[in-house]
């Protein structure tokens, strides 16, 4: 399509086609033609006719993606999608989930019936592991609901493929996809076209080389980061650091010299990325240099009765530190030294410790006792390298068992540290650790840590928040209390456990000093729960899966 501009209308030439915007055609209809003259030479009682063929064109205008214009060239036809069809009943799924979102007349109290539009993410991810193409008629609505949820933009756009590329080249309300596609829609060039590769990296926009430079990353590591060194010195500060956060995807040895090379860069913030990579490399020389810093600052002092660590912070944080990443004016409220010490110990590679700490383990390192008040801070910091260096040994010894009082184990302080934790441990581990949380402390805690977990749950997982709602209901608080945790179940539970919670549809029995109507609001809590699983087991089912 051509993307001149028209000439301006002259009286031997006709006027460009005058339509209504959408949003004054809305208006017209919400008023009443009688109040609201429509746009357009009709008027009285042609006016509401009139009102409606006007929407009817702007609605198919809208939903094909071009806007109004002069005549003009057709553009070519867009790239075919070889991936197979959506069966029909996934088809019909899918319209279902659609009409459903935001705007569509849902709204207001659902009651028993299932929160579709959040199935739509689930349905997404499924249909493209079973690598299915999306009807040509759902694209327009598929972008829509792109363009209002960020969030579904990544599954959306796989779904949909090259046509939604194509229609979004149209419509200016989509083109968001070109920006979030690899190369803006385009094809990227392969790791062995390296003219092509040199030629996108020195005259594409920004979006074009970071998706060239993330490509290029997972598919060759060495290739991407030797394009990057080609012009790293003459980068702004803020393409810097963006191009440098590509090199946490397979970083490895090969990168240190450069990320070592990174520290001295102008810009504080790129410093402070290349630091971070740099520790959790455990052999760097980064690495190496933190270890001693925080090996000098916490040692066993074996002349007490317990072995105890004591700790002696840094009294400066001198210019080597500073490069090497250490942030030297501490937050508002932090004390210098401590601020220093959090820094050192969060930088120094954990397996460190056990031959500074007299070959301990992790479980006995944490489990010593800490003086002057240094705990907290000390197993802060393991905390946060644990979770940097993706370490599960020093993750469970910080976690702590999940019957523990308060559960917050030896070094996790709060809910945020522990679903961190709990990240970097195998999904079956995860699962059991949490069970075990709610099973002792009950569902007020668990939101974060339930959020960490695969989907669907696994079966003792799944019980334990049955169990646990169970208890809520018949201690008979209102079931909102649990609202979060009561929508997690909705998407994650395992679809098997619907046979399970059908005694839990029936409006119990009231003690005498349960809310009033609570019962009634549990058992609708608990249909829209074992519908929603049997819908997403239908989903399943007709998308191929077992």
């Amino acid at each position: 399509m051509s993307t001149s501009p028209a000439p301006a209308p002259t009286p031997s030439s006709p006027a460009a086609p005058s339509v209504a915007p959408w949003e004054e055609l809305v208006t017209s209809a919400l008023l009443g033609t009688d109040r609201r003259t429509p746009p357009g030479p009709a008027s009285g009682r042609e006016a509401p006719a009139a009102l409606l063929d006007t929407a009817a064109v702007e609605t198919v205008r809208r939903r094909a993606g071009l806007r109004p214009a002069r005549a003009a060239a057709r553009p070519e036809p867009a790239a075919a999608d070889p991936r197979p069809q959506l069966p029909p009943a996934a088809a019909r799924r899918l319209s279902m989930l659609l009409a459903d979102r935001p705007g569509t007349g849902g709204g207001g109290r659902r009651g028993a019936a299932p929160d579709l539009m959040e199935l739509l993410p689930q349905w997404l991810s499924l249909a493209n592991a079973r690598g299915f193409a999306a009807p040509p008629q759902t694209l327009p609505t598929l972008l829509d609901t792109a363009r209002g949820r960020t969030d579904l933009r990544p599954a959306v756009l796989t779904f949909a493929g090259p046509r939604a590329l194509w229609l979004a080249r149209l419509n200016p309300d989509w083109r968001f996809a070109l920006r979030a596609a690899p190369g803006g829609g385009a094809e990227l060039p392969l790791p062995q076209e390296s003219d092509r590769i040199r030629q996108l990296w020195q005259e594409g926009l920004f979006a074009e080389r970071v998706a060239l430079l993330t490509t290029l990353r997972a598919q060759s590591p060495e290739t991407a980061r030797e394009l990057l060194a080609t012009t790293w010195a003459t980068e702004r500060a803020e393409d810097r650091l963006m191009f440098l956060d590509s090199l946490r995807a397979g970083l490895a040895a090969a990168d240190e010299p450069f990320l070592e090379q990174s520290l001295s860069d102008r810009s504080r913030n790129v410093r402070a990325t290349a630091a971070e990579l740099l520790s959790a490399l455990p052999e760097s020389a980064l690495a190496g240099r933190m270890a001693d810093r925080a090996g000098s600052c916490v040692a066993v002092d074996r002349t007490r009765r317990v072995p105890t660590l004591v700790v002696e912070a840094p009294h400066e944080c001198d210019a080597g530190m500073e490069r090497d990443g250490v942030v030297a004016k501490a937050p508002a409220g932090r004390g210098e030294r401590s601020w220093w010490l959090g820094q050192l110990v969060e930088a120094a590679p954990l397996g460190t410790w056990q031959d500074r700490l007299g070959g301990r383990t992790p479980e006995e390192v944490v489990a010593l006792p800490v003086a002057d008040d240094w705990r907290s801070e000390l197993h802060a910091a393991w905390c946060r390298a644990a979770v940097r260096q993706r370490d599960p040994g020093w993750s469970r010894a910080l976690l702590g068992s999940p019957s523990a009082p308060e559960a917050g184990g030896p070094g996790a302080v709060s809910l945020a540290e522990r679903a961190k934790l709990l990240a970097t441990l195998g999904a079956a581990e995860r699962a059991d650790w949490v069970a075990g949380f709610v099973a002792t402390h009950g569902l007020s805690e668990a939101f974060q840590l339930l959020g960490v977990c695969a989907v669907p749950w696994a079966a003792p997982l799944g019980r334990a928040v049955v169990d646990a709602l169970n208890i809520a209901r018949d201690a008979g608080s209102y079931p909102w209390s649990f609202s979060g945790v009561m929508g997690l179940a909705e998407r994650c539970l395992d679809p098997a456990e619907a046979g399970r919670l059908d005694a839990l549809t029936a409006v119990p029995d009231e003690p005498e000093d349960a809310s009033p109507g609570a019962g009634g609001y549990w058992a609708e809590a608990f249909q829209r729960l074992t519908t929603t699983l049997r819908l997403r087991a239908a989903m399943r089912e007709e998308l191929g899966g077992p």
